[in-house]
């Protein structure tokens, strides 16, 4: 097998110690259990979900697929069930021993690391961190300070820069393909793309089993035209020589490429790290698909990150592919759904989850992107009964709407809200900044009853329908009601003038008020 930790590479005279292996080294975030290697990972099912923020789940596990995409891709659907998740951890396991050696951290070879980029300035970790205050921005928390970066954070944010760089002013004078020429703007992440892309995958009752997942067979693969290169070949096996060479260039257009994008190339050092733009991948207005995007069939667009909308509230979009009462051309896709969900009668799991998030950034047009305003990084997962998808889409039909009928009320809250402050002469943006509060609070009011409503979709009970129902008419009040104050004579008589009338109970306590 490979080198261990404390072996020493003698290379040109110079000593090159590879240390700190991905395999045994606990470094992934796990929920519940602090962190963990990547063979534990795969050794069973005892990692039952990753931890840390959104961004570092996405470039984890989009790694972790990929790492299992490597070690197993199956031709057909069949052989994906047949192998289930134990068959692809066993798998994944003999695979990770037989390249161990190419998950060193440090060494002459260090993982999805780039020597030739030591010629780039050397700079502190947190200019890598949207999170944390650089430059000339202005230091307001505790939170803004660059973190202490231990080996395992390193690894983490190395996973990160591969598709969620940020971008900004470049160093043209770094450029590893001879005649390849960089702009003076870098471009995002393929991750991120210009504000924050919604991610979205399905999930199971452990990691291991979220991977086998989201598992692609070479028949998916093959099926998606845009990867003219197919599955391609893991970068950590034969990495990229630059921006424009023969393996970066089949990086683009291969699912390998839109799971390990190496958007940014990189060299970890005690001290800091040097950082270029990597490879420009294609986007979403080139028509490029990337698995874990909702993008749509047939218009250059695609769901964004917004902290206003928590990922739970555009389950409908998500999954607008299991109506068949809309035309196709008017859905949203995530292939990582939409295949992950057409096979789930081929397994007998009784329950799946669907977690959504993502990274809200602003800049990027003259520097590089940082958290301004309401930018952060949000997510939100939803389960659902396997059985479900098996009864055609009726389930889906009364979901759809009654999440209308739910919006609607949401906008009454904010149309009726802004209607109070604008006759009591509060206009313009601090108007609509009122009612978007008010919306707001009346979503936070519903997300704890979300589950409960999609479960009452799955049988039609419509008494536990018209009962939520009746609940979200009284969320609708107490959000008016939390927003526009009533103390004043004049603030009472504006009130009640506009105060939300959904259902019998709202009409009563407005009456008896």
């Amino acid at each position: 097998m490979g080198l261990r930790t404390n072996d020493v590479l003698l290379k040109g005279g110079n000593v090159t110690e590879n240390r700190y292996n991905l395999l045994d080294e606990a470094w992934i975030p796990i929920a519940d259990m602090g962190k963990a290697g990547l063979l534990r990972v795969f050794g069973g099912r005892e990692c039952r979900a990753l931890g840390g923020t959104a961004v570092q789940k996405i470039a984890v596990l989009k790694l972790l697929i990929a790492i299992a995409q490597a070690a197993a891709t199956p031709q057909d659907t069949q052989e994906w069930a047949a192998m289930g998740p134990d068959g692809l951890g066993e798998r994944c396991t003999l695979y990770l021993e037989q390249w161990r050696d190419a998950f060193w951290l440090y060494g002459d070879k260090p993982f999805l690391q780039m020597p030739a980029c030591s010629k780039a300035e050397l700079k502190p970790y947190g200019t890598a961190m949207p999170q944390v205050a650089s430059g000339n921005t202005t230091l307001l928390t505790h939170l803004q300070l660059e973190p202490i970066m231990s080996d395992a954070s390193r690894a983490l944010l190395l996973v990160e820069q591969m598709g969620f760089g940020l971008g900004g002013k470049a160093d043209t004078k770094v450029v590893l393909s001879s005649g390849y020429k960089k702009k003076n703007i870098s471009s995002p992440g393929a991750f991120l793309s210009s504000s924050g892309l919604l991610h979205s995958f399905l999930i199971g009752d452990s990691v291991l089993e979220t991977i086998w997942l989201n598992l692609f067979t070479r028949l998916n693969i093959t099926s998606i035209e845009h990867w003219r290169d197919g599955l391609g070949s893991a970068p950590w096996e034969n990495m990229p020589q630059g921006e424009d060479c023969p393996i970066a260039n089949s990086l683009k257009y291969s699912f390998m490429g839109r799971l390990v994008p190496l958007s940014c190339f990189c060299l970890l050092k005690e001290e800091g790290l040097h950082y270029v733009e990597g490879i420009n991948h294609p986007s979403y207005k080139e028509r490029m698909v990337d698995p874990s995007l909702a993008y749509h069939s047939t218009q250059a667009k695609v769901l964004w990150v917004d902290p206003k909308k928590k990922p739970w509230r555009q389950l409908t979009a998500l999954l607008s592919f299991l109506d068949n009462n809309k035309k196709e051309h008017s859905h949203f896709r995530c292939l990582f759904l939409k295949i992950g969900i057409s096979r789930l009668e081929q397994c007998d799991l009784k329950r799946i989850g669907i977690w959504s998030g993502g990274l809200k950034v602003s800049g990027g047009v003259i520097g590089k992107h940082f958290f301004a305003g309401d930018d952060d990084c949000i997510e939100s997962e939803t389960w659902l009964e396997v059985k479900a998808f098996s009864n055609g889409e009726p389930w889906f039909s009364r979901f759809n709407i009654q999440m209308e009928s739910v919006e609607k009320k949401a906008y009454g809250v904010y149309k009726a809200t802004k209607k109070y402050f604008s006759d009591l002469k509060v206009q313009g943006k601090q108007g609509d900044a009122h009612a978007a509060e008010a919306s707001g609070l009346f979503w936070q009011l519903v997300e704890p009853t979300f589950q409960e409503l999609i479960q009452a979709c799955y049988d039609d009970g419509k008494e536990r329908l018209a009962k939520l129902m009746g609940t979200y008419a009284v969320f609708a009040g107490t959000a008016f009601d939390e927003s526009c104050p009533h103390g004043t004579a004049r603030q009472f008589e504006t009130w009640a003038r506009h105060r939300p009338g959904f259902g019998v109970f709202s009409q009563k306590k407005q009456s008896s008020s």
